[in-house]
């Protein structure tokens, strides 16, 4: 057997990475942020039914039982700041399985942060704050912000909002997207996620970091309900070129809503014959006992250096993508 033992990026690439992590460390240090590390093995996972996870046996003899590799460290993160951490950050490797193709590997690497005490919208002007420091010199445009409501009527003209069956369908039969009909039937969620892909994400960020806030709150993840519209929650999330880079909230506190979305997750993943989880019972715990209000946000940090370093694939920023690790 002939092995390709190289690795898939360039020299230059290792050093531009390189010079990312110094830079973000610098960020954070500069504002007195600590930097954390959570484990990556754990004895459970998130519940998202969007998220593949892999697992694996852990022998102790006489026990044995599974423990999941994260697919995000939020969960332990937030265990942190429930016992008084204050503002932290995290770089570290995060898991998903199946994932594979030009903007994904089954292993990748995340920039996760908390800051105690923001809003949603301090936690947009602290990214918008990075992202300049990072592409300094880059040429990238003013950043954007722009509500989901507002960007999804601008190129769809339907309601995010309010979910109308038959003006969906005939805004797919109409824009080229039959299958959608077929695929999403009543389920506002996942119309809403196919024409964010198909219709609106590959425009968003021209040359510019774009943030969209204000999701539906039929997407809530681990966001809270918006004050001001009791239809969306403090989610936002970041693109450049078109390209998702990051996922961020004014996290949710409360434990009983949170323990509720878990099983509503979990009934689906049951419902769709997906892999059973359970319900992380420290991370509810942490939040009983009271996580402090705080906004956070994960970041893609292989995507990040395929933009910076003019990158076509994610494996040009890798040492070694899947198929050579």
């Amino acid at each position: 057997m002939r092995y390709d033992w190289q690795p898939s990026c360039s020299l230059e690439a290792l050093h531009l990475r390189a010079r990312l992590l110094h830079d973000i460390r610098a960020f954070f240090q500069a504002r007195s942020v600590l930097e954390v590390e959570t484990p990556l093995l754990c004895h459970s996972t998130g519940t998202d039914p969007q998220l593949a996870f892999f697992s694996t046996d852990f022998h102790s003899l006489p026990h044995r039982q599974a423990l999941f590799l994260q697919t995000s460290p939020e969960f332990a993160m937030k265990r942190l700041l429930a016992a008084g951490s204050g503002s932290i950050y995290q770089i570290c490797k995060a898991f998903r399985n199946g994932e594979v193709g030009r903007f994904h590997n089954p292993e990748f690497t995340l920039l996760e942060w908390y800051r105690v005490g923001f809003t949603l919208q301090a936690l947009m002007d602290e990214v918008a704050d990075l992202f300049a420091e990072l592409f300094k010199g880059q040429g990238l445009q003013a950043t954007q912000r722009l509500s989901y409501q507002s960007v999804f009527r601008q190129y769809t003209g339907l309601d995010p909002l309010q979910f109308c069956y038959g003006d969906y369908c005939t805004y797919a039969l109409a824009s080229g997207l039959p299958e959608a009909v077929t695929l999403c039937g009543d389920d506002h969620l996942l119309w809403l996620d196919m024409l964010f892909s198909h219709k609106i994400q590959p425009f968003l960020g021209a040359n510019a970091l774009c943030m969209v806030y204000g999701y539906p709150a039929c997407q809530p993840s681990l966001a809270k309900v918006s004050a001001d519209n009791p239809l969306t929650v403090e989610r936002v999330e970041l693109f450049i070129n078109g390209i998702e880079l990051g996922n961020g909230y004014y996290e949710l506190t409360d434990a009983t809503e949170q323990a509720s979305r878990f099983n509503k997750e979990i009934r689906q993943r049951q419902e769709q014959k997906l892999p059973a989880v359970i319900e992380d019972g420290r991370l509810l715990a942490a939040l009983a006992a009271g996580l402090p209000e705080c906004a956070g946000i994960a970041i893609g940090l292989d995507r990040l250096l395929m933009l910076l370093g003019a990158a076509t694939t994610i494996g040009d920023t890798l040492s070694f993508p899947v198929d050579r690790a």
